[in-house]
């Protein structure tokens, strides 16, 4: 598939139903991924960040969280969906925060050279061109700029993220094949591709390091979370109401190792990346 096309196929994807569902399940996001929120917000307080830009940041949890922490520094969320930033922007209004959020696509948009710390959870794994994206971030950052952001690791460290999906590949045919290295959740899953990737966009220093963060959520929301988000959650509109009854009898009960009680956990395996500008 060409760039032009990948490049498209995200922005599509993220301005319709999985933009919407990342909307719809904003609260649990907030609470499961709440652990690596705070892991850039620490790095962010340690680093004195005054000028922080958030990539990707969907419904500005982070975005808000790195403001009330930094408390004078100007935090800027940018992401590509229209429905994730005008819900960042309906939240930081209720929280009365002091954050700027930008509809744009980090690879084209253009940057004054202001950032002294570039941050992402998450948000920067969809690049149909990445050199081209972290380069056009290099250039955001000010010269003393560093670069933090959270990726995930591959699917094999992460069964969890695979679970639905795995369970359900016979009732759902359809569903999309993980290609390695292509624009998605594991899309810089590899270290060693990685790291060329930050060196050839023009960042030095550059750090790939593993961290695995432990993440929770009620189990009274599974059922509903794994109809509403990935592979799985995608497909589900789109079928009989008794195809989709299936499938949820045949996923809920392949996620019985993570239970505990009345909570779900989870290791997030993931690479902290690490940069100067």
């Amino acid at each position: 598939m060409e760039a032009t096309q990948r490049n498209e196929d995200q922005r599509t994807r993220w301005n319709g139903r999985s933009g919407n569902a990342w909307v719809e399940a904003q609260q649990v996001v907030d609470e499961v991924l709440r652990p690596l929120e705070d892991i850039l917000v620490d790095a962010a307080r340690k680093l004195s960040a005054r000028r922080v830009l958030d990539v990707g940041c969907g419904t500005g949890g982070t975005t808000v969280a790195l403001a009330a922490a930094l408390g004078s520094s100007q935090v800027v969320g940018l992401d590509i969906s229209e429905p994730m930033i005008a819900a960042a922007h309906a939240r930081a209004a209720q929280q009365a925060a002091d954050v700027t959020f930008l509809r744009a696509d980090a690879q084209t948009q253009s940057f004054e050279p202001d950032f002294d710390l570039i941050v992402s959870r998450f948000g920067v794994m969809f690049f149909e061109d990445p050199v081209r994206a972290f380069g056009n971030l290099r250039r955001a950052a000010a010269g003393a700029g560093e670069l933090r952001c959270i990726v995930w690791r591959g699917p094999e460290e992460n069964p969890f993220m695979t679970v639905a999906e795995r369970a359900a590949a016979t009732l759902l045919p359809d569903l999309p094949a993980r290609i390695p290295d292509a624009p998605g959740q594991f899309g810089l899953a590899d270290p060693a591709r990685t790291a060329r990737i930050l060196r050839e966009s023009g960042w030095s220093e550059v750090a790939v390091d593993p961290i695995d963060v432990e993440c929770s959520m009620p189990e009274d929301v599974l059922t509903w979370y794994f109809s509403t988000l990935g592979p799985v959650g995608m497909l589900l509109p789109s079928v009989d109401e008794q195809t989709r009854a299936r499938v949820v009898a045949a996923v809920r009960p392949a996620f019985e190792p993570f239970v505990h009680g009345d909570r779900v956990r989870y290791t997030a395996a993931c690479w902290m990346l690490s940069a100067h500008a």
